[in-house]
């Protein structure tokens, strides 16, 4: 014991330290906790991915969040970005993802989000860990009388849907565009066909299936052979790979090539700085990024600026630098003239 937070917020086996349910209520009661000393009653959103683990690490953040007086918004699965909007949306205190990303069914993870949409900085994880190694989170439970409430939101999905198509470039349209979508049985099992649907596309949608241990399986980013296949035997125009919480993008096109984050970033660089609006002429990537990447921007003109390996060092950069792209090669991008978070529908659809 003695940390919970990672580079990506807390994540482990689920049932296993840190993802046990007694570890997992003590989260949310510390985070409950803090947001009470800004004065007034919190609420706080809680999704998930669609992992078999979801339902208890969210019975026991709710358990959690409410013994300290704080209300609940349950909002099911739902991709990571998406918990992220909805949180800004429903004029929220935060928001708590239940997600291990792209691991296995057996992993769970928790991610936190600020009022502002954007991932919890590490002095705030840090706050929420002392609390909860403090063994003082007894002393701050509520009387009976002001227990919190939990209840469910249903139009979350429509929300996201308008919000996802204010990212898209006007002018264009994707009326007849055969596309392959592959939702890795994970939280884009909805919300992506029925958005390229609604966008006239003509769409075929793979993974959409989840069944509590089938997210990430054989299929999404990290293994796009299925899509590959699909994209080939469909005669489609492309593919797009999702990772089980929707926030990474893998491309593949109409000949079966598979394109990642960098070349993604390449080809969205070089079209965001021939629009005249690449902020700053920057784009922030990881000290992992490829050396071809390089090579393009410099004959772009474009300056780059290299993190750490993670999203949230990616975006660190990004704020301090004011750019408005950044990403890494497993296809986690940032458009933060879009959202404060990367999400891989947004992404597509740039």
């Amino acid at each position: 014991m003695g940390k919970l937070f990672g580079t990506d917020g807390a994540r482990g086996v689920a049932n296993e330290y840190p993802m046990t349910p007694e570890m997992v209520m003590q989260i949310g009661q510390a985070v409950a906790c803090i947001l009470k000393r800004e004065g007034h009653r919190p609420r706080i959103v809680i999704g998930k991915d669609t992992r078999l683990s979801g339902y208890m690490i969210e019975n026991s953040l709710v358990a959690g969040i409410t013994s300290m007086g704080a209300d609940v918004i349950n909002i099911g699965p739902l991709p990571t970005p998406g918990i992220a909007f909805i949180t800004t949306n429903l004029d929220a205190d935060a928001g708590i993802v239940i997600s291990a990303s792209h691991n296995p069914f057996e992993d769970n993870g928790i991610k936190i989000f600020s009022k502002s949409g954007f991932k919890l900085a590490d002095k705030q994880e840090a706050d929420i860990e002392d609390l909860i190694f403090s063994k003082k989170l007894s002393e701050e439970l509520s009387k009976s009388t002001e227990i919190g409430k939990a209840y469910r939101e249903t139009d979350v999905l429509g929300r996201y849907i308008v919000f996802l198509k204010q990212a898209f470039p006007r002018g264009l349209s994707l009326e007849g565009m055969k596309i392959v979508v592959d939702c890795a049985n994970g939280a884009t099992y909805k919300v992506a066909p029925l958005l390229f649907k609604e966008m006239r596309a003509d769409i075929t949608a793979l993974n959409i299936e989840p069944d509590g241990m089938n997210i990430n399986l054989n299929c999404g980013t990290l293994h796009p052979e299925g899509l590959v296949e699909k994209v080939l035997e469909s005669d489609a125009d492309i593919g797009l790979a999702f990772d089980g919480d929707g926030d990474r993008l893998i491309i593949v096109d109409e000949k079966g090539n598979t394109i990642t984050g960098d070349r993604i970033m390449a080809i969205c660089t070089q079209d965001l700085k021939e629009e005249g609006v690449l902020k700053n002429n920057t784009i922030v990537t990881t000290v992992m990024s490829n050396m071809g990447l390089s090579i393009a921007l410099e004959k772009m003109g474009v300056t780059q600026i290299r993190s750490k390996v993670g999203d949230r060092y990616v975006l660190e950069e990004m704020l301090k630098n004011d750019a408005v792209i950044g990403g890494e090669d497993s296809g986690h991008l940032l458009f933060l003239d879009h959202h404060t978070s990367g999400d891989g529908i947004i992404s597509a659809l740039q």
